[in-house]
């Protein structure tokens, strides 16, 4: 049995919204819906997990913090120590204060920096990827759904045509 995919075009979010409910509802697996800008709800309609970049974000500051620390001892304390205003420079804890901010803008930047590689490289958006758009007037103000159907596809492009769908074209994996 070969593999079939549908494309269901849609001109409008909400009709697109409540097809995606009436086709998950009927137990039919969505592969991917394509929209010119974010669709508030599609992500649960759809039965995406949550994101971990916050998780992500969080072990990426740590190592900007630690890796900020190890800066400061190194320049600071070990390699150049100097004594301004009186602080000792030999203790890396009695001068903390004075290192904050610098601690502070090293967790920012390796944070900003790090996860923004990780949404490209997740995302497939890296440097020399190839387009996976299957239609370019998701780009404009198209809404495309696409559905792998193994076997009878009568039934999905019935439930398309019923909830709302402008074309529905079909193509073969």
């Amino acid at each position: 049995m070969s593999t079939k995919t549908l494309h269901g075009i849609f001109d409008d979010e909400e009709i697109l919204l409540s097809s995606v409910k009436e086709i998950r509802a009927n137990k039919i697996e969505i592969k991917e819906v394509y929209s010119p800008f974010p669709i508030h709800g599609l992500d649960k309609a759809l039965g995406i997990k949550e994101t971990r970049m916050a998780i992500t974000a969080f072990i990426y500051g740590c190592v900007g913090l630690s890796l900020g620390a190890l800066m400061i001892y190194n320049i600071m304390i070990i390699d150049w120590p100097q004594n301004i205003g009186g602080k000792p420079n030999f203790t890396f804890y009695h001068n903390l204060p004075a290192f904050v901010p610098v601690l502070f803008e090293c967790t920012v930047m390796f944070a900003a920096h790090l996860m923004s590689i990780t949404y490209l490289i997740r995302c497939g958006l890296f440097p020399g990827s190839s387009e996976k758009n299957p239609d370019p007037r998701t780009t404009d103000d198209k809404f495309l759904m696409e559905i792998e159907v193994d076997g009878d596809i009568s039934k999905v492009k019935e439930i398309l045509a019923k909830t709302g769908a402008l074309e529905i074209n079909e193509k073969d994996d």
